[in-house]
């Protein structure tokens, strides 16, 4: 095995008291002791793609990142283009894309199969020119993330507690959606596009998505009254939602949102920003990932 670049944000997830480069040393290079590797700490937000970038450039064969969603994005940026491939030592908070791949989401676990990964690659998705390998959203989704970053702490519980306030509050913006070469209006409480299944924490927006199959599983939900979102958190959390026709479905490679009012969108729980027009694309197979 080539060596491999760790880049770690050591504020990503609830265990940030842990010493992770002696435990990159213990598990990573104690199992296999010939191969090179550095360790690179971010120390902001965008750093991560610039740390990618480069240990791409220096010729580093797996570029793993250590943290939660937002820096596996960041380090999925850098590479985009590259003969890297991205590896992930899940420290976050959701591991979305972590959970979809298998990766063991225990530090020693995930180190030992980046010792001997197999290798492959991913669909990326792309929204108003923003790369995701997750998840991407419009509507409440994307608000709720807009929300959390400023919860001043981070977890699941603080996730359920900034989603059950905001829900009281949130009010659904009607769009025009053009996919498939069809055109729809509906109002939009989420739209989002998956191109894996799960928001994370084992959250299943799109169970059926496929990260290889060169096209974007489409959820769109226009309205959450009380008894639908209670159906809808239920089936997100067993991973049946396309079977309780609480939400529709749709596939494709491109789609065209206008809006009738700024409405929030995320990347991979990253919260961008409003804006009233959307284009969305997917980059078949663009990504190397080691797993």
């Amino acid at each position: 095995m080539s060596n491999t670049c760790f880049i770690l944000n050591p504020t990503a997830g609830p265990n940030r008291r842990r010493d992770v480069p002696a435990l990159i040393a213990r598990h990573f290079g104690g199992a296999n002791p010939t191969a090179g590797y550095v360790v690179r700490h971010t120390e902001g937000p965008g750093h991560a793609v610039e740390l990618a970038r480069a240990a791409a450039a220096e010729g580093f064969a797996v570029v793993a990142a250590v943290g939660g969603d937002g820096t596996v994005n960041e380090v999925g940026r850098g590479l985009l283009g590259t003969a890297a491939a991205l590896g992930i030592v899940p420290q976050g908070s959701g591991n979305g894309l972590a959970r979809h791949l298998k990766v063991p989401l225990g530090l020693p676990g995930a180190l030992r199969r980046l010792a001997a990964p197999t290798l492959s690659r991913i669909d990326v998705g792309r929204i108003n020119g923003h790369p995701f390998f997750c998840t991407a959203g419009l509507g409440f989704d994307a608000h709720v993330a807009q929300h959390f970053a400023r919860a001043g702490s981070r977890g699941l519980s603080t996730y359920l507690r900034v989603t059950l306030r905001e829900y009281r509050r949130y009010r659904p913006v009607p769009v025009e959606v053009e996919l498939n070469g069809q055109r729809r209006a509906s109002d939009c409480y989420v739209l989002a596009f998956a191109n894996a299944s799960q928001y994370g924490n084992d959250v299943y927006i799109a169970p059926r998505a496929d990260l290889r199959d060169g096209l974007l599983d489409v959820c769109l939900i226009d309205a959450l009254p009380v008894v639908r979102a209670f159906r809808v958190s239920l089936a997100m959390a067993i991973g049946n939602l396309p079977e309780t026709r609480a939400a529709e479905y749709f596939h494709t490679a491109h789609a065209h949102v206008r809006a009738g009012a700024p409405l929030g969108f995320h990347i991979d729980g990253d919260y961008l920003g409003h804006a009233t027009e959307f284009v969305v694309e997917l980059l078949p197979l663009a990504l190397a990932v080691a797993v």
